[in-house]
């Protein structure tokens, strides 16, 4: 048959790729400086490994520019090095998975499923409402979270004293002084039946 596969058809899935034969006489089209020309930096060896954003030994653009907030700043939390994560719980979870009366504690808001680990921060949000009088347990809480628990009568109890943050001050802007116009005083008026000042007498000359 010849669909069998012996030595005589057997072929790659792929067909070969010769490879490129370098520095084998100027016959072969790649021989002498092997395609890479006389001097430079390309010639040389390890060309080719230069790190991403390399500008051929100038200041490259990414110490050129300004540096703006981004993850390698403090204050560019909470991403970056400096990344916070909180595992977040909704009251509307709360409202499906607990009786009414019940003590929500990390341990029980893991044996519900609604948190993985202990060692992660628990944050309750206000999504959804919330009917039963629960006692909750977490880091920390959102404002809205605290009302609607505190409306069905429930209580809260956070571990972590919330922070408060720094209000940046921005410099008023000088806003500048109109001076009204003078206005000229008009002569008061002589009111009648008034005696008019006498002169101041004068001395008398020659006494």
């Amino acid at each position: 048959m010849s669909d069998e596969l012996n030595l005589s058809n057997l072929k790659p899935a792929q067909a070969r790729k010769d490879r490129k034969r370098v520095g084998r006489g100027l016959g072969s089209g790649k021989g002498r400086y092997s395609g890479r020309g006389i001097k430079g930096q390309k010639s040389r060896s390890g060309s080719k490994k230069m790190p991403a954003g390399f500008e051929g030994g100038q200041m490259p653009i990414d110490m050129r520019v300004g540096k703006l907030r981004g993850n390698t700043s403090a204050d560019a939390m909470p991403i970056g090095p400096f990344r916070t994560y909180n595992q977040p719980v909704n009251v509307a979870d709360l409202e499906q998975r607990f009786e009414a009366g019940a003590e929500v504690t990390l341990e029980a808001l893991k044996a519900a499923g609604l948190v993985r680990k202990l060692s992660v921060d628990v944050k309750v949000l206000g999504e959804g409402e919330l009917t039963k009088k629960l006692s909750v347990t977490a880091h920390s809480f959102s404002k809205s979270a605290v009302e609607k628990i505190e409306a069905a009568g429930g209580t809260v109890v956070r571990l972590r004293e919330p922070v408060e943050r720094k209000r940046k001050r921005h410099k008023k802007a000088s806003v500048p002084v109109v001076e009204e116009p003078e206005v000229a005083a008009e002569p008061e008026a002589e009111v009648e039946g008034e005696p008019e000042e006498a002169e101041a007498e004068t001395p008398e000359s020659g006494s």
